[in-house]
């Protein structure tokens, strides 16, 4: 959606559609019994359940979505009512009720549009998926045109500039401010014509950039006859009919020429994908400089807590400085390690293809564990249950299985969680959307489908959210289980949820993750640092067969290979950053993306460039992130500053969790970031 009554932050940043189950024994092969919680039992189920979704309640309850034609019905409802509330705001006085109505006109053509988009990118059903996203299209087609009314942009110019602006609070003075300034990025200063042509520009941006995120993420077929390794190949990916799916382009294969085979297969230049690059970066900057503004970046991180792109550079370049002697350090570790392997004393290098491999076999080789020891431990609803223990300690709140109503859900492994506070009562809901399966979204994700506001009844209209992960599906005769790595995911995508859970605003332009997105990360980031804490997976992780816990040994030993190869990871995300600010910098461009790629690379990282390749084809985050992808180090900064002053203590402390909630994820967007965070600090 547009800026103006778009969510202000998406994360592009789960689960099992079952009915409420009641403990179900597991029994393992020494003959005890395993038993878990009804929140384990449901994620943990191996059982499969009838596909229910466009019957009578329709998707996520809303009555028009019982039919893939209720998508129109939903799209028309949502423009019908947004014209009525336009012809309001455009006939009151400027009092500070005003930023109330453009709220709550944002809030009613969001509800239709969030909801389509997510349902495009992850229903299973290719018509549905269709009609979702014409809805999304239609809606975001009428915000380009709000986003450059100028009745609208005087009627709340007129408020923020006269006597009124006293009778504001903080909030609403923010948001006021935040709406004002959505209309002057969108080119409302600009003459009719001009004005036509940024819709134009605007309109255009969504369907190329949804052309790139989905390139990006499709697999390549390639005929197994390629291959001269065939059977191995045919073993790790997936084959339809004649030809191999390559969907990675990193294997843990101790073939050396087959990992080179997959990373050059996957990541070769198309040509077609690189053009569609190259008219989303021009066509931004054409939209940038139409407004104004030297670059897209410029335009981008104007209202961030980095505020320019020379502040985003210099950041990423001192942290390439001081990463880049570790980096070589860790390098010089994985080519030692490669030698002994490959018994060649004379080899000295570490090709792409080479890291993900030789970084995994060294943790093992360090920590003696390997992965399928670690997911043993790791059952799905082990690990809900640790969210569920966690979000106990910190918050005082639950996670509750819900019964879903019939065609509330859009797959038959999605299951729906009500948010509980002990004395607050229900918070909001989280879907729970876990499992890989076709045409979903590849990407783990937090999707807002309704924020959270004050009603005019002087009610809460509680939040609801859906988040999104690609874990594995039950065996058999087993839970689904995860990865380390997968369960890092799921606690990243779970600070998600709670910002937009714990957040009680005002207003749901501001409420919990729509806010800037170098801030939006902070809380998910910080999940993390649960996920790789002993005292907090020794609470919760237990052997999916025999209920035992995760000895404190292993537990410590899987932790402290968090560090291992800790450069080389963080070196990757500063080229990843430093090309986002890159390509959305100053243009035309004087190189190709690709020359501009392997020039970065060889300044800023250890690991080389592999000619005849071009992963920025496949970096989807220059679409959803574009200029904003540093994001990432920059929340990881920030949490990691408040890790170590509030919780590395205590990660279960009731009164930093409480203290943490009500300085930070209570207010979203609300507050200015810098300030929240000052306040946080000041007071631990």
């Amino acid at each position: 959606m547009g800026t103006l009554f778009g969510g202000r932050f998406a994360s592009q940043s789960r689960r099992l559609a079952l009915q409420w189950r009641r403990n179900i024994p597991i029994r393992s092969r020494q003959g005890t019994v395993t038993t878990w919680s009804p929140l384990a039992t449901a994620f943990n189920s191996p059982h499969p359940r009838q596909d229910r979704y466009l019957k009578p309640t329709g998707l996520f309850g809303v009555q028009e979505l019982t039919s893939t034609s209720g998508f129109s019905v939903l799209k028309n409802r949502a423009l019908s009512e947004g014209v009525k509330i336009v012809d309001e705001v455009l006939q009151s006085a400027p009092t500070p009720s005003l930023v109330g109505l453009f709220d709550k006109l944002s809030d009613t053509l969001c509800a239709a549009a969030d909801l389509a988009e997510f349902v495009r990118l992850t229903h299973p059903e290719h018509q549905v998926r269709g009609a979702a996203e014409d809805t999304s299209r239609g809606i975001s087609s009428y915000v380009e045109e709000l986003n450059t009314n100028p009745g609208l942009y005087n009627a709340l110019k007129n408020l923020i500039s006269s006597d009124n602006t006293h009778q504001m609070n903080e909030e609403t003075a923010r948001v006021g401010e935040l709406f004002l300034f959505d209309f002057e990025q969108s080119g409302i200063h600009l003459d009719e014509d001009k004005r036509r042509y940024f819709v134009e520009l605007q309109e255009a941006l969504l369907v190329i950039g949804a052309q790139f995120s989905q390139a990006a993420a499709s697999p390549v077929q390639v005929p197994l006859s390629h291959f001269p390794m065939a059977d191995e190949i045919s073993r790790i990916y997936p084959v339809s009919g004649d030809h191999v799916i390559i969907d990675s382009a990193f294997l843990d294969s101790k073939n050396e020429k087959l990992r080179e085979l997959a990373y050059m297969t996957c990541l070769k230049p198309i040509e077609s994908q690189l053009k569609t690059l190259d008219l989303l970066l021009t066509a931004r900057h054409q939209l940038a400089q139409l407004v104004n503004y030297p670059s897209y970046s410029h335009r981008a991180l104007t209202g961030t807590m980095a505020k320019t792109p020379e502040n985003v550079m210099d950041f990423l370049k001192q942290a390439a400085n001081m990463l880049h002697r570790p980096a070589e350090t860790e390098m010089q570790l994985l080519i030692s390690l490669k030698k002994d392997t490959m018994k060649d004393p004379d080899l000295n290098h570490i090709m792409p293809w080479d890291l993900h491999f030789y970084s995994g076999l060294a943790k093992y080789q360090s920590a003696k564990l390997n992965g399928s020891t670690i997911s043993a431990y790791f059952p799905l609803g082990a690990c809900m249950d640790g969210l569920n223990t966690l979000f106990k300690g910190l918050f005082g709140i639950s996670l509750e299985s819900q019964e879903p109503a019939e065609g509330e859900l859009w797959s038959a492994d999605v299951q729906k969680l009500g948010v509980v506070h002990e004395t607050e009562g229900l918070l909001g809901y989280i879907y729970c959307d876990f499992f890989n399966r076709e045409e979903k979204l590849l990407q783990d994700s937090h999707f807002t489908i309704r924020g959270g506001r004050v009603l005019d009844d002087g009610s809460y209209q509680l939040p609801v959210v859906v988040v999104v992960c690609n874990f594995p599906s039950p065996g058999v005769s087993s839970p689904p289980l995860l990865s380390h790595n997968m369960l890092e995911n799921l606690f990243h995508e779970m600070g998600h949820a709670m910002h937009s859970m714990l957040a009680r605003t005002q207003y749901q332009h501001v409420t919990g993750t729509r806010c800037s997105t170098d801030f939006a990360e902070v809380p998910s980031v910080l999940m993390e640092y649960f996920a790789w804490d002993p005292r907090v997976l020794m609470r919760f992780a237990r052997h999916y067969k025999t209920g035992q816990s995760l000895p404190e040994e292993i537990a410590v030993r899987l932790c402290q290979g968090r560090t291992m190869f800790g450069a080389l990871e963080m070196q990757r995300q500063v080229l990843y950053a430093m090309i986002d600010q890159i390509y959305h910098g100053k243009h035309p461009l004087d190189r190709s993306t690709t020359d501009i790629l392997a020039q970065v690379q060889e300044q800023y990282t250890v690991i080389p460039h592999a000619p005849g390749t071009a992963w920025q084809q496949r970096f989807s985050h220059l679409n959803g992130y574009g200029a904003k992808y540093y994001s990432y180090l920059w929340s990881r900064a920030v949490a990691s500053r408040i890790w170590h002053q509030c919780f590395a203590r205590d990660p279960f402390s009731r009164e930093m969790g409480d203290r943490y909630r009500h300085t930070m994820l209570a207010y979203g967007g609300g507050e200015n970031p810098t300030a929240l965070l000052k306040t946080c600090w000041r007071r631990n």
